[in-house]
């Protein structure tokens, strides 16, 4: 196979019809273009190219590859020069974000609105968090997830968009809870739990457990969407995170609690795989949500 040195020689000797004049143009001596000289000579079984008078004319051989050849270094040029460029504005590429469904709730219609004014061409798949995200990631199926995902270890990389802590939510009605959950009324109290799969919910009954506390779940539901009807109307008291709290606000008859016990604030992250760290559209849809959340 030709280094692309030889290839250069070549091209610079068939131009200028000079070995001085091309070892002038590449920047190495005249000694160092003969020897190439000599390896493209011994490898096409030409002497390629001839000296009459003070040029060095090619021979027949030589003017054949002389388009191959140039065509080849641009080619080579190309790939070296090669930068990937995202115009958010004229681009049409599809992303796919792995989120919960309370984070579809708090990023989507920002997000919406950013690309709607922005990158009008830009389109969205979003997929639920679950044990198969870290692998979509990692394949290219999912570009970023949106969430709490401490599973996810070597070859990732992530941002802290803000933390969270725990709060208690009970109906206004509640026949037994009014101002305030003691420890005592929370372990006598019924719950309802949010078993989605994110590491959150998993978070807060690892930890009720570990501090060894009574928690009666009487009903458990796979998101938190109906959590506000539930409480409302029901006697049940539910732990939820403080941004579920917020969006929840002032959409049903419920009052908010702090926890009556200890529970660790965890922080909301986005992840991506190292395969996409320096891809433009990747780095650009990552700053647009740091933007938009924080």
């Amino acid at each position: 196979m030709l280094e692309l040195r030889l290839l250069q020689v070549f091209d610079e000797i068939f131009r200028g019809r000079s070995v001085s004049r091309a070892a002038d143009n590449l920047g190495i001596g005249q000694p160092a273009v003969s020897v190439a000289l000599s390896k493209l000579r011994e490898h096409f079984g030409d002497q390629l190219f001839v000296r009459i008078g003070n040029l060095m004319e090619p021979t027949p051989l030589a003017k054949e590859l002389e388009q191959p050849v140039l065509q080849a270094l641009q080619a080579l040029d190309r790939v070296h020069s090669h930068r990937t460029i995202f115009d958010p504005a004229s681009s049409c590429r599809k992303f796919a974000i792995c989120m919960s469904d309370i984070s579809q709730l708090v990023l989507l219609p920002k997000l919406l609105t950013y690309l709607r004014n922005y990158s009008p061409g830009v389109q969205l798949e979003i997929l639920p968090l679950s044990e198969q995200t870290g692998r979509m990631l990692e394949s290219g199926e999912a570009d970023l997830a949106f969430g709490y995902l401490p599973q996810l270890e070597a070859g990732f990389y992530e941002q802290t968009l803000f933390r969270q802590r725990y709060f208690c939510m009970a109906s206004s009605r509640h026949p037994r809870v009014q101002g305030g959950i003691t420890l005592e009324q929370f372990e006598a109290e019924k719950h309802a739990v949010v078993t989605m799969t994110s590491f959150a919910p998993l978070l807060m009954e690892r930890e009720i457990a570990r501090q060894d506390i009574r928690h009666q779940v009487a009903l458990r539901i796979p998101n938190y969407l109906s959590v506000p009807f539930v409480v409302e109307q029901s006697d049940l008291i539910v732990t939820i995170p403080e941004l579920v709290v917020e969006m929840f606000a002032g959409r049903g008859s419920f009052h908010v609690y702090p926890v009556p016990f200890d529970l660790p604030e965890f922080s909301i992250k986005q992840h991506w795989h190292e395969r996409y760290h320096h891809d433009p559209g990747n780095m650009w849809l990552r700053q647009a949500i740091f933007e938009l959340i924080k």
